[in-house]
């Protein structure tokens, strides 16, 4: 059961990125996985469990945790370790778009639904889609509900130019850059990732976006 995350986890990654070297790290590796993988995995269990009613007939598959080791090959840093622990929570089938994602660290802290990069052949259907004043006007309306309610709804690393054959000021424009469409969430409250509450609290933010969520899984096909 999530009880919350200890309040010294956070010196684990403080304490990280100040050592940064394999000894240290193999040393402290079961107080990682005590402090921050254990807990997570029971955060988005729960938090999983809770989301069965709102997506219905999309069923979602086991947490996901991101490893903390870095690829470094093409890197210029080449610090090993990653000073943040990130995790998703998906559909059970191969589906455009993530019911969370969550990401807690040294650096930052971020929660959000969707998908952050469209893979190539799901991004043609998306434009097709937004494109088409039958679906892209539907999106784009809920789109523009989830951000006056304080979700910052949009894409990453977005086209400069509406792509080809779409016209360069077509009503949807901003929607056919994008290479991806996420709902982040607003800030974590102070102090709710030591609480049980952050439960019921990403529970509910991950429900008002899960409309968006289904979209971009019912819609968006390889």
């Amino acid at each position: 059961m999530f009880r919350g995350f200890d309040r010294t986890a956070p010196a684990f990654f403080a304490e990280l990125a100040v050592e940064m070297n394999k000894d240290w790290f193999e040393r402290n590796k079961q107080r990682y996985v005590e402090q921050w993988v254990t807990p997570l995995t029971e955060l988005l269990e729960e938090v999983g469990a809770k989301l069965k009613k709102p997506y219905g007939k999309l069923a979602l598959g086991k947490p996901k945790l991101f490893r903390i080791y870095r690829d470094t090959r093409f890197a210029k840093d080449k610090a090993p370790y990653k000073t943040h622990i990130a995790g998703v929570l998906p559909f059970a089938k191969d589906l455009s778009g993530m019911p969370l994602y969550i990401h807690v660290g040294l650096e930052d802290e971020y929660v959000g639904s969707g998908t952050y990069f469209f893979e190539d052949n799901r991004l043609a259907a998306w434009r097709r889609l937004v494109a088409a004043d039958k679906s892209g006007k539907p999106l784009a309306a809920l789109v523009t509900k989830l951000r006056k309610a304080g979700y910052t709804v949009g894409g990453h690393d977005d086209y400069k130019k509406v792509p080809k054959p779409f016209a360069a000021d077509h009503a949807r424009g901003e929607f056919l850059k994008m290479r991806g469409l996420t709902a982040g969430f607003p800030a974590m409250p102070k102090g709710i990732l030591h609480d049980k509450k952050l439960v019921d609290w990403l529970a509910g933010h991950a429900t008002k976006v899960a409309p968006l969520v289904t979209w971009l899984a019912t819609n968006i096909k390889k």
